[in-house]
């Protein structure tokens, strides 16, 4: 174990594993990408925002938010590779839980932003 960069996604570990290093470090990339797959990521949203009740508290409204939902259209539900899940979850809380839509969205964003990261410095 040495000294840490501070960076949570280096691939450095601050145990000593009794498998080799490659071993670990494969079976983590193996788990993370299972993890994060668009068609696993959505399956488990969707879980969520079935069994999830929602506080009764308003959020005020700010135009960042509009951004960010057309921007997710785009990157999400045209360019991306996960946009048949995108759509389907689009769709599935529009109508079955429509007041969840802004976390479900939100929730499609942190997705995009785990993959980012995971293919740049895990997998």
């Amino acid at each position: 174990v040495g000294a840490f960069s501070g960076d949570n996604v280096d691939g450095a570990t601050n145990i000593i594993p009794k498998m080799s290093l490659e071993t670990l470090q494969r079976g983590y990339r193996a788990v993370v990408g299972y993890l994060y797959a668009p068609k696993n990521y959505y399956a488990r949203v969707k879980t969520f925002l079935k069994e999830y009740k929602p506080p009764k508290v308003t959020i005020p409204f700010d135009f960042q938010y509009v951004r960010a939902f057309f921007r997710s259209i785009v990157q999400l539900g045209i360019v991306g590779k996960e946009r048949l899940q995108y759509w389907k979850l689009f769709l599935w809380t529009l109508f079955r839980r429509p007041r969840l839509f802004p976390l479900a969205i939100s929730f499609a964003i942190y997705g995009y932003h785990f993959r980012l990261v995971c293919d740049r410095h895990i997998l």
